[in-house]
Formats: C-alpha cells, sequence, structure tokens
C-alpha cells in the first residue's frame, strides 16, 4: 500500500470547509479537521457564535471519519490583528481585519501549527481560489526562510506559486488572500477551486451535512461577527466627539462620537436632518468628519493612491514592473467591487502609486489596494494616501480661474 500525504484542513463549521474536508477524504488522502477560536466571547457584550461553530466543526468530522482538533489562538488575533485594528482606526482609517486574519491567524500561525505540530504534508481551506501548481506538487514543497531584503535574491531560481481566481468569479476569495506568504501558499490546497458555490451546496446536501447548510453566510468583522459597529469599538476607544462639517461651505451640520466610528462613503448619521449627507474626508487633528449632501458628490471621487510597501504573492514585483518601473493591470479595494484598469509605479522603497483610469468613489485609507492581472492575484498593500478629489481638482481650478479674472491689467509702457 503506497505512502497516504496527510493533510490538514481549517473547519469554521460552514459549508465551504466542511466540503473541502469531503473531497480531501474522497481524493483518499488523511485527513485531520482543526477549529481555531480566535476571538473570546467573554470579552465584549456581544454574540459569538464560537461554541456553536465548533460543535458544528466536530460533527463533520465525526460524519467523515476524521481526526478533529481545536485550537485557540484568541492572544495571536488581539496581538496581530484586532490591536492593529485599533491602532488604525484611531490614525483615522478603516483596516481590513479579514485580509490580516488570513496573513497571520490561518497562514502564519495555523499553517506552522499545521506542518510543524501534526507532521501535515499539505494544509487546505474552504476559500474559492486556486494556485498555479497541481495537488502532487504540493506535497514536493519545503519550508523556505523568507528573503530579508526588500525583493528576493535574483539568483534564486525557484519557480513562485502564483494565486489565481477560483471557478466561481462571484465567490472567488483572492481577494482575502493577497497578503498571505509564498511560502504558506506553496503547501496549501484549495478542494474547492474549480467549483461553484451552488455545487459545494449539492455535494454538502448528498453528504447529509444539512446543519452547516442551514447556517447563513457569515458576515461582519472576522472571527467577530455581526454587530452594531459603533457600540462595539466604543468598547474599546474612548469617545472622541466631534463635528459633522460641510465640505462646501464649512458649516457644521451635526456632532459624532468618534472619527473612528466613521468611513468614507457611509451615510452619516446627522440628526435634524431632512435629506442624507455622506462622509467624504475626515481631520483627526481637529476632530472634525467632513460631510457631502449627496452620494455621489465629486468630492467622494479620486483616482490616485498610495500604498505602504506592497506585499507581491511571488515575493518578487512582476518583472514588466521591475524593468519599467510601470505595470498596466486592474485594481480594487472591496471585495466583489469592478474591476478598474490602473497604472503602477513603482517607488525605491517597495511602496507603489496606483493611477486609475477613472476616479473611484471612496477610496478609503487603510483598506487594501489589491491587484490583479488576468486571472492572477499579484497581492496588495495598505492605502496610506489618496490623491486630490475631483471636488478639490475643481475648486481649485475655479479659485485660479477667479484670480486671473481680477487679476489688475499691467501698465502700458511709457512711450
Amino acid at each position: 500500500m503506497g505512502f497516504i500525504r496527510h493533510v490538514v484542513c481549517a473547519m469554521s463549521g460552514g459549508v465551504d470547509s466542511s466540503v473541502a474536508a469531503l473531497l480531501l477524504k474522497r481524493r483518499g488522502y488523511s485527513v485531520t479537521g482543526v477549529f481555531m477560536k480566535n476571538w473570546d466571547s467573554l470579552d465584549e457584550s456581544g454574540v459569538c457564535t464560537t461554541e456553536k461553530d465548533c460543535e458544528d466543526a466536530h460533527r463533520v468530522c465525526r460524519a467523515l471519519d476524521i481526526p478533529f482538533h481545536q485550537l485557540s489562538y484568541v492572544k495571536e488575533y488581539w496581538h496581530d490583528v484586532f490591536s492593529n485594528l485599533l491602532r488604525e482606526y484611531e490614525k483615522g482609517r478603516t483596516p481590513n481585519p479579514d485580509i490580516l486574519c488570513n496573513k497571520h491567524i490561518k497562514f502564519n500561525h495555523f499553517h506552522k501549527y499545521a506542518i510543524n505540530t501534526l507532521g501535515a504534508d499539505a494544509m487546505a481551506t474552504g476559500h474559492y481560489a486556486r494556485t498555479s501548481q497541481e495537488d502532487e506538487e504540493v506535497f514536493q514543497q519545503t519550508h523556505a526562510t523568507p528573503s530579508t531584503t526588500l525583493f528576493r535574491d535574483r539568483f534564486e531560481i525557484r519557480n513562485p506559486v502564483r494565486l489565481h481566481k477560483g471557478a466561481d468569479l462571484l465567490k472567488d476569495q483572492t481577494f482575502f488572500l493577497s497578503q498571505i506568504s509564498q511560502n504558506a501558499l506553496r503547501q496549501t490546497m484549495f478542494p474547492l477551486a474549480g467549483l461553484t458555490k451552488d455545487f459545494v451546496k449539492k455535494i454538502a446536501a448528498e453528504a447529509g451535512f444539512h446543519h452547516v447548510l442551514k447556517k447563513k453566510e457569515s458576515m461582519g468583522i472576522c472571527f467577530i461577527g455581526e454587530r452594531n459597529f459603533e457600540n462595539f469599538i466604543l468598547e474599546y476607544l474612548e469617545p472622541k466627539p466631534g463635528h459633522f462639517v460641510s465640505i462646501e461651505d464649512g458649516s457644521i451640520m451635526g456632532h459624532h462620537k468618534g472619527w473612528f466610528t466613521l468611513t468614507l462613503g457611509q451615510r452619516a448619521r446627522i440628526g435634524g436632518q431632512k435629506d442624507p449627507w455622506f462622509v467624504v474626508d475626515k481631520d483627526i487633528g481637529t476632530g472634525n468628519v467632513f460631510v457631502a449632501p449627496t452620494t455621489n458628490h465629486p468630492a467622494l471621487f479620486r483616482d490616485t493612491i498610495r500604498t505602504d510597501r506592497f506585499h507581491w504573492v511571488t515575493m518578487d514585483p512582476p518583472p514588466e514592473l521591475a524593468k519599467t518601473q510601470m505595470l498596466e493591470c486592474h485594481f480594487r479595494f472591496i471585495h466583489q467591487m469592478p474591476l478598474t484598469p490602473c497604472t503602477v509605479t513603482l517607488n525605491m522603497d517597495g511602496s507603489v502609486w496606483i493611477s486609475l483610469s477613472e476616479p473611484v468613489r471612496a477610496l478609503t485609507p487603510g483598506q487594501f489596494a489589491v491587484l490583479y492581472k488576468g486571472d492572477e492575484c499579484l497581492g496588495s498593500g495598505k492605502i496610506i494616501q489618496l490623491g486630490p478629489s475631483q471636488y478639490t481638482l475643481q475648486k481649485g481650478r475655479e479659485r485660479l480661474t477667479a484670480a486671473v479674472q481680477h487679476k489688475e491689467p499691467t501698465p502700458e509702457p511709457a512711450s
């Protein structure tokens, strides 16, 4: 009898990870299911479904007759993800904890546990994504220490593993995987890569996993769930009241409890206002939150952003970008938003400027700029700077025109 490969599958108690484990078992692998507890429900007053999710995951593993483990990464999640989230909000940014959770928890701590502690040959998740390698290639990979330089040694000939969209483009989750390391990706399998969500549900129904089929899609902050965000964040950050200020005339429209309870583009709840106003900018120095009177106000649209040091999934920037410092590709900063053509410019410190082919609404510092070339996810970088809004440019042109029109005529030279 041949050697049976051991795959550790991350189990969330949902339909996707349950079917992923089932498919691995059907392929003949030795499968171990692991449930991660990353949030302590005793820390705050919100509702947390961790215990029920763990029970559902365990039930699937019993049905598949595979070992089940439960891990706690509560401290790691707090240190690597949630503390970062709080710091970002205090800076006036809007972070993406789902991307950070995958980077630091699932594809770092969990990956190391699966390979080093459980002795797995590979790990697997229920993400709708695929890589450039076949299953057998996954088992030929070994862990390598990441390069400490800005980019890899140019003499290193190891072929990088690429991250591609899953077959179900509506459920594709490469956006959330855009910060994971090359070493983890090399040892990861995505059993749902070629499947649609509807087909996954069909497999679950035929397998008798009705208890996970009944559950609704998980929403809200990664591992924390759906909550009233303002109430939740104010349990961790001190209220810092300020004014809602009209972007158009500087008038005070109302008051808020803290800029960190608001994000760009959202409707501002301003008492006494008949018509809706929308958040267009924040000044954490004064505490002012600037608002505009329409959802498509030009102050909400920008076409240029800068990221921090960009994370390339392959560890290196694309050859075209490295050679010419410019790359034509596509951009999004929200999962499932339409991809926008863009031009990327590489900076000496590894950050990038991204110029969009058309202005995009509510580009938000703290969110991740994710780049695609065809169906390949190239990686992502945190947005740290925005170019001027269309409204700012328009007002600047108006002021310049007015200045020219009111300029004193130059005296004629004496004859």
